[in-house]
């Protein structure tokens, strides 16, 4: 028996497939990146079918090279688009546990980060991996996912612009409140980090022969524990407005 496959659901696929696969590029999933190319290959194939219904129906012709090259750019690079904006989501928190690590002397303690396959600080793993369970147990990969399934209906594979108005702008306001973010977390701790140095300056300046050079590392790395355990159930409210505004601007790139 044999399975005749139009040329326009093929041309579908693989059009479907590069917005898809540019979404899992930058998707800040612990161990995906680290996983073999036949485990990323099968997720990316797997959305793909899952989103047959909304694949566009194409005609029944052969492409051009040209033409096919142009519209999977375009479907790549939505898909890029969509990934980097999880990533620059997440990214703050890190960069807060990697300034609060810095100053509390974490940054003694190194292991490799799961997300990135990179050397990083021990509060900066806790932190990723952290940020990466908040973001599946507050279903934010299932709003994610209706944002990509939501935006062929709007943008039908290869009709994407390259460049909408404001993306740009919009983009790098994300990247703003990024580093936002991750000062608004860090300084509380680099703070009271401050307020211990001084402490034992004017102690140390009072009395001499005391040696408290030996007891601030795990006063301040003790200290910085306990204001990040009283910090901690902010973490999940500062996520969800994070991510109501991420949400908001694939939104507005997806035409609604």
């Amino acid at each position: 028996m044999v399975i005749a496959i139009p040329i326009g659901t093929i041309h579908a696929f693989l059009l479907v497939l590069a917005r898809v696969s540019g979404f899992l590029a930058f998707l800040p999933v612990p161990g995906l990146r680290s996983a073999t190319d036949a485990v990323r290959v099968v997720l990316a194939l797997s959305i793909t079918f899952a989103l047959f219904p909304v694949w566009p129906v194409l005609p029944a012709t052969v492409p051009a090279i040209s033409e096919l090259a142009s519209q999977a750019f375009c479907e790549l690079g939505l898909g890029l688009a969509a990934g980097i904006t999880v990533s620059l989501l997440l990214e703050g928190f890190q960069l807060a546990a990697q300034i609060a690590g810095l100053q509390a002397g974490y940054g003694y303690a190194s292991t490799v980060d799961p997300s990135s396959e990179a050397d990083s600080g021990v509060l900066q793993v806790v932190a990723s991996l952290a940020t990466s369970i908040f973001f599946f147990t507050t279903g934010l990969d299932h709003q994610f996912i209706r944002v990509l399934s939501s935006s062929f209906e709007k943008f039908p594979a290869g009709s994407w612009p390259p460049a909408p108005p404001g993306l740009e702008a919009s983009v790098i306001g994300l990247g703003a409140a990024m580093l936002s973010t991750g000062l608004r977390l860090a300084l509380p701790i680099v703070a009271l980090l401050l307020l211990i140095d001084l402490a034992i300056a004017l102690v140390s300046r009072v009395q001499q022969q005391l040696q408290l050079l030996s007891l601030a590392f795990p006063g301040k790395m003790a200290a910085a524990l306990a204001l990040l355990a009283v910090l901690a159930p902010v973490v999940p409210k500062i996520l969800a407005s994070e991510a109501n505004r991420t949400l908001a601007l694939l939104w507005k790139a997806s035409g609604y």
